[in-house]
């Protein structure tokens, strides 16, 4: 028998407008990102890709000060503690991710060996790191190795979202939907 949990444990407007803005920013650049390789007509994404990228730093940061100044409601009784603390393990990596992985572009396009142009969806440039050659290099492998963490992450996330709602029944889902999702 599942166990419910109370509809009025959920996360606030705020944080569901967040977590899903974001989520589907990140779903397109990882798209992006790691088929570009794969399908050239993806290569004409990539101004687009670094604004995404700009974007999801902007907001991670209004995140992660939203999430500091209001608790999330707690996770259930009933969970374990092994999955309690993969869960917050495995939000707060998403979190550090969520940073690094712009950042990490970021300094990639910096180096001063063949910048790239840098625009905010082509309405303002944005203005490059003070970053050495070096340093662009390291970005470059660091944004790439990173690219698949994140998959790996948001795989792990969505599958443990699935498996609450669909397996255990427990209710944990409806907290982050937006309100009137069912």
């Amino acid at each position: 028998m599942a166990t419910r949990l109370p509809v009025t444990q959920r996360y606030s407007a705020v944080a569901i407008a967040f977590h899903w803005t974001i989520a589907l920013l990140v779903i397109v650049n990882l798209i992006v990102g790691i088929g570009h390789d794969t399908l050239p007509a993806l290569r004409a994404w990539r101004p687009g890709h670094k604004a995404i990228g700009i974007t999801v730093l902007a907001l991670t940061v209004l995140r992660v000060a939203w999430r500091l100044a209001h608790r999330p409601p707690p996770l259930p009784a009933f969970t374990p503690r092994w999955e309690r603390g993969v869960a917050h393990a495995t939000h707060w990596a998403l979190y550090l991710l969520l940073l690094l992985m712009p950042l990490s572009g970021w300094a990639m396009v910096s180096g001063p060996e063949g910048r790239r142009p840098l625009t905010w969806f082509g309405a303002f440039d944005l203005p490059y790191l003070p970053v050495s050659g070096t340093t662009a290099g390291a970005g470059h492998e660091a944004h790439a190795l990173l690219g698949w963490v994140m998959l790996a992450l948001v795989v792990l996330h969505v599958a443990a979202a699935l498996r609450h709602h669909l397996i255990l029944r427990d209710s944990l889902l409806l907290r982050i939907l937006p309100r009137g999702t069912r």
